[in-house]
């Protein structure tokens, strides 16, 4: 009895309340930063110097070190909670990054420089505090039953809210409210900085559209046809090996006059009102395949195969719906929902502001050349612009794609309504519409998110809490899925 009474003790000394916000944001500096940069790994001016022929500018390896201070004098020391609440200053540590320069693919130049700072989270590993015991906490002036996972702006505390959405790169199909189909099949392929919506529809005559960025309702066999799965048997096996389908027999029916790849995306190109010559219209098609549809299962031409068998079993699963083999989704169910964590809402303001950063340069750059000069790419990079826009979106609380009140002042009337802010969870809905689905409470709930904890009026069911003992898994990369689909046995991969 004894033995497990240490053993329960042991377990609660260990894990925090916030354990998953912590691995989040480690899991951010550790592994996603280095992602998001190289997603913007070359950039290429379009005004360069009339003597050179390429010029690329290339950022390489990015890193962060311990939260520090750069005094008035300008010395620098390491800073700590305490001091940053006192001094109203920014908890924050350094981001550097390698960056070269390469004319007509030689090195001009190479450096580590400062891009900016970042607001680092309280406990994580890359704070002061983490693993310090009592003594040392209370030596530091901190609480030692603080459990950490928010962040110290202008020395304001401020805690990012976890906000629920429905889960990426999975196919829903449910009941169509209005429009031609009866049922839809909707899915958000994501990947980086893309989040392109996919929609299914069966047309009254039996075609089955896809519908994604400027393709409007084309028909899914034009576009599998478009990647590269030509042959009418090979579409019908992809579909499925045991049975054939009538209604992919219909579709096939109607398109049995394309016979290569670049009819398909001829016909594609007409179809969205591309009007340009044969040459142009193809170019601007394929620009459109490989970057916006199905970006997650990649965006080069030798992933189109892979692609079109994809969108194969997604129109296996929708047939199978409409004709009710297989119940709809429910888009309630947590299985089908994600939960952003403080790294997922770092890595998306991170993403853009880098954006903004990287035109900056580009305008700073270009305007040099135009007056005849070359100038350093050290000389160009403003370190204060991604640190500002950081900053801001923290204190203010907007966050990308228009949403509000991400970032919160933290709530400290009592230990537990400070516990409670930590562990809210949001639903990006509207709080005036009725969404009642939404709003109830779902079977999948329990044990996940807190049965009671939900405010009375417009954000009933909206505002939610995680449950005291929850946890929240990181994803998995697709690398590690593969690893573990051959540890069971299955080892064929279409690739």
């Amino acid at each position: 009895m004894n033995k497990h009474k240490t053993l329960i003790k042991k377990y609660f000394e260990e894990k925090s309340f916030v354990d998953s916000t912590i691995e989040s944001f480690n899991n951010f500096i550790d592994n996603e930063l280095q992602k998001i940069v190289d997603e913007n790994k070359e950039i290429e001016p379009t005004i360069i110097p009339p003597d050179v022929d390429e010029f690329k500018i290339k950022f390489d390896k990015i890193w962060v070190t311990k939260p520090e201070i750069i005094e008035a004098d300008g010395s620098k020391r390491a800073i700590y909670p305490a001091e940053a609440r006192l001094r109203k200053l920014s908890y924050s540590a350094p981001m550097y990054i390698e960056v070269s320069a390469h004319i007509n693919g030689v090195q001009r130049e190479s450096f580590t420089t400062l891009i900016g700072n970042i607001p680092i989270m309280l406990k994580s590993k890359f704070c002061h505090l983490s693993n310090m015991d009592r003594e040392k906490l209370i030596e530091k002036g901190e609480d030692p039953n603080d459990p950490g996972g928010y962040f110290i702006i202008n020395g304001t505390e401020k805690v990012l809210i976890n906000v629920e959405d429905l889960a990426a790169n999975n196919l829903l199909v449910e009941k169509a409210s209005t429009g031609p189909s009866e049922y839809l099949g909707k899915m958000f392929s994501e990947k980086g900085a893309y989040k392109i919506p996919h929609t299914i529809e069966k047309m009254k005559d039996g075609t089955i559209n896809l519908t994604f960025t400027r393709v409007k309702r084309v028909p899914m066999i034009m576009i599998i046809k478009a990647l590269g799965l030509v042959k009418d048997e090979e579409i019908m096996k992809a579909v499925s090996e045991e049975k054939q389908y009538d209604e992919i027999l219909v579709n096939l029916y109607k398109y049995t006059d394309i016979k290569s790849e670049e009819d398909a995306l001829d016909k594609i190109a007409k179809k969205i009102g591309i009007t340009q010559s044969r040459e142009i219209r193809l170019e601007r098609i394929n620009d459109i395949i490989d970057k916006y549809l199905l970006p997650h299962l990649g965006t080069d031409k030798k992933d189109r195969m892979f692609k079109a068998y994809n969108l194969c079993k997604m129109v296996k699963r929708f047939i199978d719906v409409s004709n009710e083999n297989l119940p709809t989704n429910d888009k309630d169910h947590y299985m089908n929902k994600k939960l952003k964590l403080s790294g997922d809402l770092l890595a998306d303001l991170l993403r853009m502001n880098l954006k903004v950063l990287i035109g900056d340069l580009l305008y700073n750059f270009q305007r040099i050349v135009k007056r005849g000069k070359f100038p350093s790419i050290k000389v160009i990079i403003r370190e204060k612009l991604l640190t500002s826009r950081i900053y801001s979106s923290m204190a203010t609380g907007n966050w990308v794609g228009g949403r509000k009140g991400i970032s919160q002042r933290i709530q400290r009337l009592n230990y537990l309504d400070m516990m409670s802010h930590l562990q809210r969870v949001v639903s990006p809905l509207s709080a005036s519409q009725e969404n009642f689905e939404a709003r109830e409470l779902h079977a999948t709930h329990l044990g996940r998110l807190c049965p009671i904890e939900t405010p009375e009026g417009t954000n009933i069911g909206l505002r939610k809490n995680l449950s005291l003992l929850c946890k929240t898994t990181q994803e998995a990369g697709e690398d590690e899925v593969i690893k573990q689909v051959k540890q069971i046995g299955g080892v064929k991969l279409i690739r």
